[in-house]
């Protein structure tokens, strides 16, 4: 598996996949894509696994976290969040921040990032702020 930046576009069709099945393609773009940074986990050429990441000074947000689903549970969303914490923390970033769908919390606290008990909802879907400083 390699990590490399990829274009926000090549990160749509993953994007609706795993995040938004019942959605268009075209409704996976958003306006700040072109101001963010993306990257893509890739085996044998094959995109596996997308996130985003939005910078605002030294706070950082990653988004649209998303890993086909053949290739759950094999440390593939391990390898591309730490892929990403070190992006972050080598541009000088002081924290790291999403907002977890509730069923990926567990994952993303062995992960070491921590619940801010800050919750919501968006689009169907229930949320917690969680965020790890660097």
């Amino acid at each position: 598996m390699h990590i490399e930046q990829i274009t926000p576009q090549l990160t749509w069709q993953l994007r609706r996949n795993v995040l938004y099945p019942n959605s268009m393609l075209w409704e996976m773009e958003m306006d700040e894509d072109n101001h963010g940074y993306h990257f893509g986990a890739f085996i044998d050429n094959q995109l596996i696994g997308v996130v985003s990441l939005f910078q605002q000074q030294d706070v950082w947000q990653f988004r649209k976290f998303a890993i086909d689903p053949a290739h759950q549970g094999k440390g593939i969303g391990r390898l591309l969040l730490q892929y990403i914490s070190q992006f972050v923390q080598n541009e000088g970033g002081s924290r790291l921040w999403c907002n977890a769908r509730l069923s990926a919390i567990e994952f993303y606290l062995k992960s070491g990032f921590i619940e801010t008990g800050e919750y919501f909802s968006k689009n169907g879907f229930d949320y917690q702020i969680l965020e790890t400083s660097l």
